[in-house]
């Protein structure tokens, strides 16, 4: 006899089989949907990277403008440049997962909570690859949720800052995820990162209120913890565990062009 369609043999062999063809139609789906969803990360990546230079316009032609910048891979422990690895397609978090190419964090050396740092990042330089108008570093760190990754553009000079932007964290709307809202960002542009005493610690911070002088930007109202992860994640990517040194190049650069420029001055006027 013919089994009635409620049996329980036949319920679970529709189920079954309903099963395999939603795994069919998901994961051909996700696969053919890879490609798109990796052009569509880069595109944000490049977006995020023209935003914080003061570079971007709405309905611009992103991959063209983005020409226009030089990424380089630094080594992070000396400073300097390495050609060891294609800028354009290295990948400095999956580096920093590497042993090989990556340094256990710990302690007081780790204020940004990473656990592990990779000894090689890109930056991005705008203008001149010798003498860029700014130097665009990302940084990452830990917020009150999670993990936030940005970056911070900087002026030549290696010291002044841009702007920052956040394009990846899990903090409250309304509070934390105030790291994007256009009014704090903005408060960034013309801050100085050091000191003028020639420290290679970073004097820049997010303060607890209101901030006041050239290396502080106001807190978060109401999100203490995310204001702090802020000011680890740079007081640690901008020191010399971070790019300290490598920024450090362009100070001393701006330092012996003024020492030029004032013998120059000296020269001319004793003659």
């Amino acid at each position: 006899m013919a089994q009635s369609n409620n049996s329980i043999k036949k319920i679970l062999i529709v189920a079954f089989a309903l099963c395999i063809v939603c795994s069919v139609v998901v994961s051909t789906a996700a696969v053919a949907l890879r490609p798109m969803q990796a052009l569509n990360e880069e595109l944000d990546r490049k977006t995020n990277i023209l935003r914080v230079a003061n570079l971007y316009e709405p309905d611009m032609d992103v991959e063209a403008a983005f020409a226009e910048i030089e990424p380089r891979v630094v080594d992070l422990r000396s400073g300097e440049y390495t050609d060891e690895f294609d800028p354009d397609t290295f990948d400095h978090f999956q580096a920093a997962r590497d042993p090989a190419s990556s340094r256990t964090l710990s302690g007081e050396r780790d204020i940004a909570g990473l656990s592990r740092q990779e000894n090689y990042a890109t930056v991005y330089l705008v203008g001149d690859g010798d003498d860029p108008e700014q130097i665009i570093v990302p940084i990452r760190g830990q917020g009150l949720w999670g993990l936030m990754r940005g970056y911070m553009s900087i002026e030549g000079d290696g010291n002044t800052i841009v702007g920052i932007t956040y394009y990846e964290h899990s903090e409250t709307p309304g509070l934390g995820a105030e790291v994007n809202n256009p009014r704090w960002q903005s408060q960034w542009e013309g801050k100085q990162i050091y000191a003028d005493d020639g420290s290679l610690t970073p004097a820049i911070r997010v303060a607890r209120g209101s901030g006041s002088g050239e290396h502080e930007v106001d807190g978060l109202s109401g999100a203490t913890l995310t204001s702090n992860g802020v000011t680890n994640m740079l007081q640690f990517w901008l020191s010399p565990e971070g790019f300290g040194e490598y920024l450090a190049r362009f100070r001393e650069d701006i330092s012996l062009e003024e020492a030029q420029d004032a013998d120059v001055e000296l020269e001319a006027e004793g003659a």
